[in-house]
């Protein structure tokens, strides 16, 4: 008889399907193996500290209970001196535990009044959640707005009064330290530490099931199922990226996550706070992977552009000209290699801009100028 997932847990949302070897990281969708994850998260009180991805122990954040300084704006800039653990003693409590009718997730506060900023997928299906506190206070949250291209969301908890950090809107350089905090596998103010590994990150083959796992921060600062929504820290404090996603060991890898850049949280953010949604460029068409077979039936290098496999006809790409069976070489001279990097260029697009596409039709290459539009609310192509 195989275990029952227990509160925090929840088994991956229906119509979800997770690409092999990819896992987001609240518990909700958290795939590591059904042994570790159901084991991990069976009731009763965690392990005193967690093995984390790479084999390092992150022991519980020492300000587990401190509660959340005043209502001053950000937290006091921390003492160079006391390095990571005064880092995380000022940041924990703005950091908190996300709790729903089937798992759990992290989130950050985003303003003094009691918002707290997610990911998407950590409330998805949910109106009401409950929110725990770094002093050990539990609220309740109702979701305010999301947004699933970006896997945001904002939710108002029930508490006014909160530490609201410095969000830093420029990214942060490769080989600088980043600190993660959040709840995985349910315990709550964990603190792992690394680096950041790269910038500009899309994950290879998840254009096909998600908008989200594209432009995104590496780092190999432990990250794990309940991480989600979760803050990426630098060494002066500021939240530089939402922790998003991690590749688990089971796929060879080691210590590779994800974050979302607090820049894109923040213009995504004050755009649900203007109006409850988010604006995002739509070109009309289902991108797919120039595969080598297809590639050699069209007499070209595979890797050498995005292969059209639908053209929505009223959209964009359709009243253009572009059609199925098209290849993208570049976009406003941006060569293409794989269907996740038309979605990060796309991403750093408004509706209403007009782009030029290289397309490859048979032997033939041209130009072809597309007028972005706004993305309409379920689209079935991009």
């Amino acid at each position: 008889m195989s275990p029952a997932a227990p509160q925090g847990c929840r088994r991956p949302h229906p119509g979800q399907p997770q690409r092999p070897g990819l896992f987001r990281t609240a518990a909700a969708a958290a795939a590591l193996s059904a042994v570790v994850v159901l084991s991990a998260c069976t009731g009763g009180s965690p392990a005193p500290s967690e093995t984390t991805a790479s084999g390092n122990t992150a022991a519980a954040s020492p300000a587990a209970s401190a509660p959340p300084t005043g209502g001053a704006g950000a937290p006091a800039a921390p003492d160079a001196a006391g390095g990571i653990p005064q880092l995380v003693e000022n940041l924990a409590p703005s950091v908190v535990t996300i709790f729903t009718e089937g798992g759990l997730g992290s989130g950050v506060v985003y303003s003094e009044d009691g918002l707290i900023l997610t990911n998407e997928h950590v409330i998805r299906g949910n109106t009401r959640v409950e929110v725990a506190f770094a002093d050990g206070q539990r609220v309740e949250g109702t979701v305010r707005a999301t947004d699933p291209v970006t896997d945001l969301a904002l939710v108002q908890a029930d508490r006014t009064g909160l530490p609201k950090p410095t969000y830093q809107t420029d990214l942060p350089k490769v080989g600088e330290g980043a600190v993660v905090l959040g709840s995985p596998l349910g315990f709550e103010n964990t603190a792992t530490a690394g680096i950041i590994s790269g910038l500009h990150r899309s994950i290879p083959g998840s254009a096909s099931n998600s908008l989200s796992l594209v432009d995104l921060i590496q780092t190999d600062a432990p990250i794990s199922p309940g991480n989600s929504g979760g803050a990426v820290i630098n060494m002066r404090g500021e939240i530089i990226g939402i922790s998003e996603a991690y590749i688990p060991p089971s796929a060879g890898a080691v210590a590779l996550g994800f974050a979302i850049p607090a820049a894109t949280a923040v213009e995504v953010a004050e755009e649900l706070l203007a109006d409850g949604t988010a604006e995002h460029a739509y070109v009309g068409l289902t991108p797919g992977e120039l595969t080598a077979q297809i590639a050699d039936q069209l007499g070209i290098e595979q890797g050498a552009g995005v292969l059209v496999l639908a053209v929505a006809e009223d959209g964009p790409a359709g009243e253009a000209g572009i059609r199925p069976g098209d290849v993208l070489e570049s976009m406003e001279g941006v060569e293409l290699t794989a269907p996740e990097g038309l979605l990060a260029e796309l991403r750093s697009r408004n509706p209403g801009d007009t782009v030029t596409f290289s397309v490859k039709r048979g032997d033939q290459t041209e130009d072809v100028k597309v007028d972005l539009a706004e993305r309409p609310t379920e689209p079935t192509t991009r």
